[in-house]
């Protein structure tokens, strides 16, 4: 059975960091593309990043400003674990973060999804 658990969210301050984990089991972690999703209260969900087991390319969106470093996706094959490394956090990056795992990267969609983390940026 396939499993994504999400840990590590929790209520911020703005400029603050946090770590999310997502611990994977029932299928091969280190050969899956994984991504995070984030869904802030009222709105859709919103793409946040996507890692390819192939080559290790990690694709961010721009609000992630990854170049910055401000959002860091990670991957430990030897624990079955995805992090999301989220440093100066905005009120904005308030929502629960989903992980997912892809069926096939890009032609096919997530087949499998966690129950989310909840992350608070507020003062």
């Amino acid at each position: 059975e396939v499993q994504l658990v999400e840990s590590g969210g929790g209520l911020v301050q703005p400029g603050g960091s946090l770590r999310l984990s997502c611990a994977a089991s029932g299928f091969t972690f280190d050969e899956s593309t994984m991504s995070w999703v984030r869904q802030a209260p009222g709105k859709g969900l919103e793409w946040v990043s996507t890692t390819n087991w192939i080559g290790g390319s990690t694709y961010y969106a721009d609000f992630a400003e990854a170049m910055k470093g401000r959002f860091t996706v990670s991957r430990d094959n030897a624990k079955n674990t995805l992090y999301l490394q989220m440093n100066s956090l905005k009120s904005e990056d308030t929502a629960v973060y989903y992980c997912a795992k892809w069926e096939i990267w890009p032609s096919y969609g997530m087949d499998y999804w966690g129950k989310g983390t909840l992350v608070t940026v507020s003062s």
